[in-house]
């Protein structure tokens, strides 16, 4: 419908495209508070057709004569009470308001635009403007902004739609914490979410580790009735085996198939890759027990799967498992690809099999995949541990002739390497090699040098490094200190070690079992077993229980102090609490008991911890 409007104020005629249901229309009623009032336009000021063409073409200037006689708020709020103005040119008025009158409109007014937009499912809009105020508003509170649409209006579906897109606004801006909010305020006015917001809020709490939120999150989807999908399912899954609940992981399935979804290659994918990362005995025949049921149930493995395994059976020491898992893949017709090799070398250069890695890599470049920086790394690290410095150093000087920049675990690589077999002016001279590069020495490079003048007994040197590290602003770590207790204990000065446990604690770091155990040899090498059983008191209160390795010190402790009887009763109480002896342990018993005519009465316990 074209109609003619005279515009004294720019004396020119011209047409004006109308929709007809915003002229007409009976539907589209004025959306107003419940202690608002509307008032159809009658003066000459305020004409919805005037208005309506001029923010369609954009005559800013001239629009600005009619809003200078109100305040822009006082128009945006004429505009949609009209009910004759298009929604979209009330949006474009209320963008333009914003951007050149710099106007700031409470969360009354955007809430009524949304449901304004929300009547004529101009949904990609409402997103728009969710994006723009989520970006902006910082001091508008969850509560606030539900309470407004509450009042706005009680059109369930627009306010769930609306509660929706917020969510999952909050969360593709990063706010996460205001996402998980919106998501609980949703369920207290009632609001229905969907997949939408929910599956992108699960995959942020999953991606921030707070696995705790991501099971609420599931749950409340599941009593809130809001249907999932195979995607929301494999998030939760994700975020249980990332932080080992592998039983609730496994309990999620179960939920899974009741909601009459199957586990897909993405959900057999990441229970492997969770059982391969637990670190526990037993784990890699339970990730390749999922493996036969995933083939059992129809479920190709892809390249992720075999990688994945892979990977697992490297880390687990059993090369010889990682490569039967490649012959498979490959009989399968899957090609491996750079990750692939780099589990293997990485394997193979952690058992030494230096060769074996070489003919990888050269496998590896007959099949045009071209090695990266990890595959370097790994090289350089096995030969270090063989001691093959010239070897390592030739292969990190050929990372840059391969178009390739080393990254600092390169350099520290290296430099552990160097440290360990006690040069250190090859190592000072790698670190300055490292600075000239632009990367700047973190606390694993630090703790190299330090371990290298340890070695060497050169603590003013190691105190000058603590200095620089606190400098630069490097914080010490767990491994920081575990070096310099092990050091002063070698040096037959645990009351000094016995201090840097307080300063850790001071400091907020928490003692490990390692840290305590390296404290406990200190004492009872220098046979002080009184200090020993009192840090072992320490170490209960700070809820770190003995393990193995604690027992076995206190054990030798006692033996070479002639006190077998006590160390007899400590072997006893080992038993007792179900920790299963060592090598060293069986070790200990055969050099300082048994060889020195003293057997030990654990027979009981041996037959109870074998069955």
């Amino acid at each position: 419908m074209n109609v003619i409007i005279r515009l004294s104020s720019a004396s020119r005629i011209f047409p004006v495209k109308i929709d007809r249901n915003y002229i007409f229309s009976t539907t589209h009623l004025p959306f107003c508070t419940y202690n608002s009032t509307c008032t159809a336009p009658t003066s000459n000021d305020f004409d919805p057709l005037i208005i309506s063409d001029l923010i369609s073409r954009q005559r800013w200037s001239i629009l600005k004569s009619h809003v200078k006689f109100k305040s822009p708020i006082d128009f945006l709020h004429q505009l949609m009470c009209s009910g004759a103005v298009d929604p979209l040119l009330v949006l474009r008025y209320f963008n333009w308001s914003r951007r050149e009158l710099k106007v700031n409109y409470s969360i009354e007014l955007i809430c009524r635009l949304l449901h304004l937009l929300a009547n004529v499912k101009y949904y990609p809009k409402i997103r728009s403007v969710l994006d723009s105020f989520v970006k902006g508003e910082t001091n508008c509170s969850i509560s606030l902004i539900f309470h407004s649409l509450s009042v706005c209006s009680d059109q369930f579906c627009a306010n769930s739609i609306i509660a929706d897109m917020l969510v999952l606004a909050y969360v593709q801006n990063s706010k996460t914490v205001l996402g998980l909010e919106a998501f609980k305020r949703a369920g207290d006015y009632r609001y229905k979410l969907s997949v939408l917001s929910c599956n992108p809020l699960l995959s942020a709490l999953v991606k921030e580790s707070e696995v705790g939120d991501v099971e609420f999150v599931y749950k409340e989807m599941i009593r809130r009735k809001i249907s999932p999908n195979l995607i929301t399912f494999n998030i939760v899954i994700n975020g249980l085996c990332k932080v080992g609940k592998l039983n609730k992981a496994g309990d999620v399935i179960d939920d899974m198939k009741v909601w009459g979804f199957w586990p897909n290659a993405v959900t057999y994918n990441t229970l492997i890759d969770g059982y391969c990362k637990m670190g526990r005995v037993g784990k890699m025949y339970k990730a390749d027990a999922i493996l036969k049921e995933m083939v059992g149930n129809k479920v190709s493995p892809n390249i992720v799967t075999f990688n994945v395994l892979i990977d697992g059976f490297c880390k687990d020491e059993n090369v010889s498992g990682a490569l039967k898992v490649f012959e498979e893949m490959q009989s399968q017709g899957l090609k491996p690809t750079v990750v692939t090799y780099n589990s293997l070398i990485n394997g193979m250069c952690n058992e030494g099999k230096l060769n074996e890695a070489k003919v990888l890599l050269d496998e590896m470049l007959s099949s045009n995949l071209k090695p990266n920086v990890i595959t370097y790394n790994a090289l350089i690290n096995g030969y270090c541990k063989k001691k093959k410095l010239e070897e390592a150093r030739e292969l990190f000087d050929n990372i840059g002739k391969q178009g390739l920049t080393p990254n600092v675990i390169t350099f520290n690589t290296l430099l552990d390497g160097y440290c360990k077999c006690g040069k250190m002016e090859e190592a000072f001279l790698l670190q300055k090699v490292m600075l000239e590069k632009g990367f700047l020495p973190d606390v694993s490079t630090y703790n190299c040098l330090i371990v290298g003048f340890c070695r060497e007994g050169k603590m003013e040197e190691v105190k000058n490094l603590l200095n620089e590290m606190e400098c630069r602003g490097v914080k010490a770590d767990t491994v920081t200190y575990n070096i310099l207790i092990s050091a002063w204990c070698e040096k037959k000065e645990p009351k000094k070690a016995a201090r840097l446990i307080d300063e850790m604690l001071d400091r907020g770091l928490k003692p490990s079992h390692l840290t305590y155990n390296i404290l406990l040899n200190g004492y009872c090498m220098e046979g002080n077993l009184r200090a020993a059983l009192n840090l072992r008191k320490q170490m209960e209160k700070e809820r770190i229980w003995a393990n193995v390795v604690t027992y076995n010190v206190l054990i030798l402790g006692y033996c070479r102090k002639g006190k077998l009887e006590d160390a007899n009763g400590l072997l006893n109480e080992m038993l007792e609490k179900g920790l299963i002896p060592n090598r060293t342990t069986y070790e200990i018993i055969k050099v300082e008991m048994m060889e020195k005519g003293f057997l030990p009465d654990i027979e009981g316990h041996l037959y109870h911890a074998s069955h």
